[in-house]
């Protein structure tokens, strides 16, 4: 997914052709509640922020709601973006770059074909996931292979300066394939990390939880999550209680930032069904220089990314004489 960029005065006039394409111990009973627990929830989080992400067009023709990379928060460490994106054909995000960070596609309805300058092709369709990890360089497009609207999330995941270089690679799951588990209401679907006492089999390079829960009317869960991460909460649909039981109700495209704590205990008293992520992670700890599609430790690292894409080298060599068809 690209992601548009304001004009930084750090790269040559002669580039400019490059910038148009980056325009772009808790346990709760409620008393009509039944309560899914991991296991204890000592020191539950709470949520110290939360902001709407509102609709915004990227890409060609797409729309998404922006929560993490927005102005209000540019990163949160490890993760640099979350987008809910919604196309329908012909929109898009045709050919465009990455280096130094992951991306996370996850389908909620609908299908997108995506293929690269290195031959790699592939379809997720509905409750399917890809984990592409951009290393030192790929070029790609990700556009919709379904009729209608085509939905999902698209997470970014910073590498830590060891990893940013590496070599591209991909991990694509079924949506049989992903790890669930079902239990009083509640069920979870666990893309990376542990949810209910089921592991995914992704491997991510920084240490994370991505967990999409579904809670049924009076249903509620306490999920444990690793105290050195940094947290988040997206509502997908519906509205939950997150945190402390009497808060008030959190409806769908709100983004919340979680405190320190050990877990989180959500509750669903509404009337419908409650489907939400959380989205955890180990801070990297190191700057951040962005411009664009690229993502790494210096001003320095961007010109040479900006220079090694004009120039097909160093991860870029088949970028020259490529476009997506």
């Amino acid at each position: 997914m690209r992601l548009a960029t304001s004009t930084i005065p750090i790269i040559s006039p002669s580039l400019t052709h490059l910038r148009s394409i980056f325009n772009r111990p808790l346990s709760v009973s409620m008393s009509k509640s039944t309560e899914t627990t991991d296991s204890v929830v000592r020191n539950p989080r709470i949520v110290v922020k939360k902001f709407l992400a509102e609709a915004q067009k990227e890409g060609d023709g797409a729309t998404v709601r922006r929560s993490i990379g927005r102005p209000g928060l540019k990163n949160f460490d490890p993760f640099l973006l979350l987008d809910e994106f919604t196309v329908s054909a012909p929109a898009g995000f045709p050919d465009h770059p990455h280096r130094g960070f992951e991306t996370v596609t996850y389908m909620l309805q609908g299908a997108f074909t995506h293929q690269d300058f290195a031959g790699h092709k592939g379809t997720i369709g509905t409750g399917d996931l890809q984990w592409m990890t951009a290393g030192r360089g790929i070029v790609h497009s990700e556009m919709p292979a379904a009729e209608g609207v085509n939905w999902g999330l698209q997470l970014w995941v910073n590498l830590a300066s060891k990893d940013k270089m590496c070599e591209p690679s991909y991990q694509e799951l079924s949506s049989s394939e992903i790890k669930r588990a079902e239990k009083d209401g509640v069920e979870v679907r666990v893309i990376a990390g542990e949810g209910m006492g089921i592991h995914s089999p992704v491997f991510t390079r920084t240490p994370a939880t991505y967990l999409d829960f579904a809670l049924q009317p009076g249903a509620s869960v306490s999920q444990p999550i690793p105290e050195s991460y940094n947290t988040f909460v997206y509502t997908i649909e519906g509205e939950g209680i997150y945190g402390i039981p009497n808060s008030a109700p959190v409806p769908a495209h709100n983004c919340l930032i979680l405190g320190p704590g050990d877990g989180l205990s959500v509750w669903n008293n509404s009337s419908k069904l409650l489907r939400f992520v959380i989205i955890g992670g180990q801070p990297i700890g190191e700057p951040v220089v962005q411009y664009g599609p690229f993502v790494m430790n210096t001003q320095a690292e961007i010109q040479k990314a900006f220079e090694d894409y004009r120039y097909g080298k160093n991860g870029f060599e088949k970028a020259r004489h490529w476009s997506s068809h």
